[in-house]
């Protein structure tokens, strides 16, 4: 790609011509911030989810999942602190009367002097910011943002309004008649599903400390300014894992869910040096230990996941609130306390943005003789939203129903595409396009001796193999 710029903007064109990701309600004009995932997309999406749910459920004895209600109490919200802390500083430029996150203004201009040349500047500006954000100070932040002349991409001045906060949560009516109804907020986290449900899971479940709830939801935020195609949006879907300790035992529970997310990002197939950790600087109001897991987006290393140590916060807000007993009683302590968190927090959809960036590559495949070139998703076979394309060689001959046959052997176990139309090379590339890692093709050869040729997506390579072979082939690569 000539930038990242342009490759964030390819994988924007590619999503929606190959059915992953499309603007929500394109027919009417979109909806700002929104998408909807297409036929491959949900795919890819629920591939990344299961893999996550698998590998925090299934492959833990003391993790267990739960599915919480995206309404709940509206106190809920006042004891997890979002009624007064879930906000964010905003400015307004005066005259395109366009609103800006302040940290996000600072940052885009902190990356046009690293382009620039200017590393260290951009570093000063951007610790100054974090101590200013960790202060709330806020007419420091505007002093600073003046100071350094930034200005509003669309009106090119900086005539801006004074920084102040910005609540972050959709609030609706639940009722059926609007007079009689109780304003209640669409969930802007899932965390607070599992805080609630604590002492249900813990009693039903019999779990013994430490140990773990799970779950996978949408959640909801008003972002001021939600931007970079999926990575920031107003609905959106979280995979959280709230794991519940001895108090005391938090910085060695911190320190061992650190290692262990990155592992699991590891095991996607992406390097070390794609990924960094960025420890917060400005602590949430429930934490006493945080840092993110970022990945090196086309637009520069950003959040992905975040883990928090988050004390017995939530525990003890909602057994004030609530006014029940939320204690857990350690029968090796012989007493009762309430337990502190460690939290992992991933975005399915930034997720499906950082594989979806690792995956997508333009390849030049000119020879002396020919100019030839192939767009390519080089997914992790266990997630590619295709596992197999089969493809009979032409459609007549008594290759289709060998094509059907394989197809209907192999449906059951993982998820295939059969397809007759156009030249075999068209198809292929077509697979290439979306990411699918094996294609057999069933030719005239294949009627003779029931074998088929099976093409590598990465390499490109061909051999041929038994037919009897196909399913064991692809199941050694996908689980």
């Amino acid at each position: 790609m000539a930038n990242d710029v342009q490759k964030l903007q390819a994988i924007i064109s590619h999503c929606k011509e190959y059915g992953f990701i499309f603007p929500s309600s394109e027919i009417y004009d979109g909806l700002s911030a929104v998408y909807d995932y297409g036929q491959y997309g949900s795919e890819l999406k629920k591939n990344i989810r299961d893999y996550w749910w698998e590998s925090m459920t299934r492959l833990h004895d003391n993790i267990v999942g739960i599915d919480a209600a995206i309404f709940m109490h509206p106190t809920t919200w006042k004891a997890s602190g979002h009624v007064d802390n879930f906000s964010d500083p905003m400015i307004d430029n005066k005259d395109s009367q366009k609103r800006y996150r302040v940290d996000h203004l600072i940052e885009a201009y902190a990356d046009e002097l690293e382009a620039e040349g200017k590393k260290e500047e951009a570093d000063a500006l951007l610790s100054a910011m974090d101590r200013l954000l960790a202060a709330s100070d806020f007419q420091g932040l505007k002093k600073l943002i003046e100071e350094k002349k930034i200005k509003c991409g669309i009106s090119g001045t900086s005539n801006w309004s004074d920084v102040r906060q910005f609540n972050l949560m959709f609030s609706t009516q639940l009722g059926s008649v609007t007079d009689e109804a109780n304003e209640i907020f669409l969930r802007p986290e899932t965390a607070q599903g599992i805080f609630v449900n604590f002492q249900n899971v813990q009693k039903t479940g019999r779990m013994k400390i430490p140990f773990g709830i799970a779950q996978v939801g949408k959640a909801f935020r008003n972002e001021i300014v939600a931007r970079q195609f999926i990575f920031r949006m107003r609905e959106f879907e979280q995979m959280e894992m709230q794991y519940f300790i001895k108090p005391g035992s938090q910085k060695e529970w911190y320190e061992y869910w650190k290692k262990d997310r990155m592992q699991w990002h590891l095991s996607l197939g992406i390097p070390l040096e794609k990924y960094r950790f960025h420890d917060h600087v400005k602590l949430a109001h429930y934490a006493d230990a945080a840092t993110d897991i970022e990945y090196e987006f086309p637009m520069g290393f950003k959040e992905v996941e975040g883990i928090h140590s988050r004390t017995d916060f939530d525990l003890k807000n909602h057994q004030e609130y609530s006014r029940k007993k939320l204690t857990y009683f350690d029968t090796e302590l012989n007493q009762h306390y309430l337990p502190y968190v460690i939290e992992t927090s991933i975005g399915l959809d930034r997720t499906v943005l950082m594989i979806l960036s690792e995956a997508y590559l333009e390849e030049d495949l000119s020879t002396t003789e020919k100019k030839d070139s192939r767009v390519i998703l080089k997914f992790p076979p266990k997630l590619a939203p295709v596992k197999l394309a089969i493809l009979p060689l032409i459609k007549k001959d008594g290759l289709p129903e060998i094509a059907r046959e394989i197809l209907g052997a192999c449906r059951a176990h993982f998820r295939c595409f059969y397809e007759e139309k156009d030249t075999i090379g068209k198809r292929y590339r077509r697979m290439d396009a979306i990411g699918t890692p094996f294609c057999v093709t069933v030719d005239h050869q294949s009627r003779e001796d029931q074998t088929v040729t099976i093409r590598y997506r990465d390499s490109m390579n061909q051999e041929r193999i038994p037919i009897t072979r196909i399913r064991e082939i692809v199941e050694k690569e996908i689980f």
